[in-house]
This record gives structure tokens, C-alpha cells and sequence, in this order.
């Protein structure tokens, strides 16, 4: 019998159809997340891929006896789509796609939408995708202290209490009553004194952005998370200053709370350096700081600018309230500045020299 070949699929409508025919061929455009080489015991050559689009994330797998798969494979890098002709299998009891051919996406083909493949905030970012994502985000509260209930106010004004600042501070710090007002992106590899530094900003409801200058877009907070993990996905590896303690955990904390997929796993393996480059995790080990190691700290240690000028994070709050957004982001993208320095440094003197970079 001859295997079936299918219109391109959205990945998770092949959780109901891999059961059908174990020869069945699919095809479907996905994103590259991931690809490693390796052999096995026997010298068998394969790849081990992650495969992603806006629906799901799932694992693929290259053998020697796609010959034609396994040469193009070694071409690939993370972020890039491709369309795949496969076999939908089960391995240890997860949905995998054993892949037969494949080659990359071709921009008006056919059944090829960059928003299905890499989510729809990707039209926000097309043309400002990088393979290092260095990024940084500003906070707000997401709502007046007086409109919560009295149980939760009870308890931000407990918190502030407790540590000595502001109840605006504690809203504006949890991803459930704060909300994302500016992301800050650039390319890691760029030097950082010709950067090209691109602010997504979420305008004030009482304060509409006039005139904004052509680094920063407004848009709804929804369309910037998205916008976000259509970066994140493109990217082979995520830069931040202690992303994994704030920025990527309030990411992800926003996203569930307005119903958006958080589309890569950026808190996964904490000893990984990819997908996600913390490096505040490499300069303290992930042990408890010695001191002072914010970014401004270490800024000084190495002779970099400091992003640190009229305002800073503690500001934020009031400043949103006040209508100044356009300050917000030229505050947010001095920080992106400053960390992609930091990390060319850390880049160049520490991770250069480790096996797993």
C-alpha cells in the first residue's frame, strides 16, 4: 500500500492522525528549535531535532536511512523554518516526528504562514529577528491598589510593609498584578555602540503615545508577549541579567494570565546555557551572590557605561502613571545595552573556554 502524503499540518492535529497508519507520511512547515548531531553505539548517525509552530513543540529525529534528511540537517540552525516530510511516532510516550526529507521554508509558498509557524506577534518583529536575543523588560502595576479585593490589597500592603517600599513596587514585581509596559531586544552580536536597539512599549491607558520615534512600537500588552516568543523561537540562544529571577518568570506568568503560549521552555535545565544565557547565573555559579552582582555593580567592575541614569526600576511605576513611557524605553534599552557588553565579555573571556558553549 502507498503511504499517504498529507497537506501540511499544524502539529497537534498529529496527536489523532499518527495512530491512522505507522507509514502514513505528514508534512508540515515547523520551526527549528534545536538540532544535534551525535551517533550511536553502532556508529549510526542521526539528529536530534526540536520541532516547534504556534500550536506545540515536539521532538524529531533524523536516521542514516533518510540519507537526503541527514545532509540537509547539518545546514540547519535554531530559529529557521523548514517544511518536513515525516513518519509520526511515539517515543517513550511522547509524540516524535521521524523525519524523512526536509528543506527550508520558501517565503508565499503555499501553505506557508510565518504566523502559524512562529506565532502571531511574528509580524510585529519580521526583519528584527536575531540568533542572540538579548532582551530586558520594565514593569507596572496592572491596576489601582484600591480596585483589588480586599484580601489581595491586604496582602500587597503586607509585603510593602514587610520590605520597606512601595505597594506599586509589589504590584509591579508580581506577573499576576503587574504588567509588561516596555521589552527591550537587540542582536548580542552587534557592538553595543551601534546597536540597534527596538522597544516594544505598552502606552498608558490615560496617556496615548504620539509620534513615537522609530525604535520604539506601541502595542497592547497581549501582542507584545506575543511579539516576544515569536523572537524567542527564532533565536538559538536568550540573553539576560537574571532573566531567570525576573525577567522570564513574569514573561511567562503574563502569558498564562492573558492566554498566550509561552511557546520555548526559558526556565528549563538551570545549568544549560542555552536556550537561555543568564548571565547573572554564570558570574554567581547559581549560588546565593557575594555581595552586590546587580548589573550596574558589575557595569563598574568592567569599565561599561551604566544604564543607570535620572530613572530606574524603582521609578518605573510612577513614571507609567505619569504618561512618561518614551522614558521607560530609553531607560530599558541603556539596560540592553549594557547587558549585551557584559555579555560579549563573559562571551569572550569565560564561555569560550567551556566545552558546553
Amino acid at each position: 500500500m502507498q503511504p499517504t502524503r498529507r497537506d501540511p499540518l499544524a502539529i497537534d492535529a498529529l496527536s489523532e492522525l499518527s495512530g491512522e497508519d505507522p507509514t502514513a507520511l505528514f508534512t508540515a512547515f515547523v520551526a527549528v528549535l534545536a538540532c544535534k548531531e551525535g551517533r550511536t553505539k553502532a556508529g549510526r548517525a542521526f539528529f536530534d531535532l526540536r520541532l516547534s509552530d504556534r500550536s506545540r513543540t515536539i521532538a524529531g529525529k533524523i536516521w542514516d536511512d533518510a540519507p537526503e534528511a541527514l545532509q540537509a540537517a547539518a545546514s540547519l540552525r535554531p530559529g529557521q523554518a523548514i517544511k518536513a516530510l515525516f513518519r509520526a511516532e511515539s517515543y517513550q510516550g511522547a509524540l516524535q516526528a521521524n523525519i524523512r526529507r526536509l528543506r527550508p521554508a520558501v517565503d508565499g509558498e503555499p501553505g506557508f504562514a510565518p504566523a502559524q509557524v512562529f506565532g502571531e506577534g511574528h509580524a510585529w518583529v519580521e526583519g528584527r529577528l536575531c540568533r542572540t536575543l538579548v532582551f530586558d523588560i520594565e514593569t507596572a502595576p496592572g491596576s489601582d491598589l484600591a480596585d483589588l479585593p480586599g484580601g489581595i490589597s491586604a496582602a500587597v500592603e503586607r509585603f510593602a510593609s514587610r520590605d520597606q517600599v512601595e505597594t506599586g513596587l509589589v504590584m509591579s514585581i508580581s506577573p499576576m498584578l503587574g504588567r509588561v509596559v516596555s521589552l527591550a531586544f537587540g542582536d548580542g552580536e552587534a557592538e553595543p555602540e551601534a546597536q540597534e536597539v527596538t522597544v516594544l512599549a505598552v502606552p498608558h491607558p490615560d496617556h496615548p503615545l504620539t509620534d513615537p520615534p522609530p525604535w520604539l512600537i506601541p502595542l497592547p500588552e497581549v501582542e507584545l508577549l506575543q511579539a516576544f516568543w515569536a523572537l524567542a523561537s527564532h533565536a538559538e540562544v536568550v540573553v539576560t541579567y537574571n532573566g531567570r529571577g525576573f525577567d522570564v518568570p513574569f514573561l511567562v506568568g503574563r502569558s498564562l494570565a492573558l492566554g498566550v503560549a509561552a511557546r520555548v521552555d526559558l526556565l528549563g535545565n538551570p545549568y544549560s546555557l542555552r536556550p537561555h544565557l543568564d548571565l547573572y547565573r554564570v558570574l554567581t555559579g547559581g549560588a546565593r551572590a557575594q555581595g552586590p552582582t546587580g548589573l550596574e555593580v558589575v557595569c563598574w567592575a568592567l569599565g561599561i557605561t551604566s544604564p543607570k541614569g535620572e530613572l530606574d526600576g524603582s521609578q518605573v511605576a510612577a513614571a507609567y502613571a505619569a504618561g512618561q513611557l518614551e522614558a521607560i524605553a530609553d531607560y530599558n534599552r541603556g539596560d540592553v545595552r549594557a547587558t549585551t557588553a557584559v555579555y560579549q565579555r563573559i562571551r569572550d573571556q569565560v564561555l569560550s573556554f567551556r566545552q558546553d558553549w
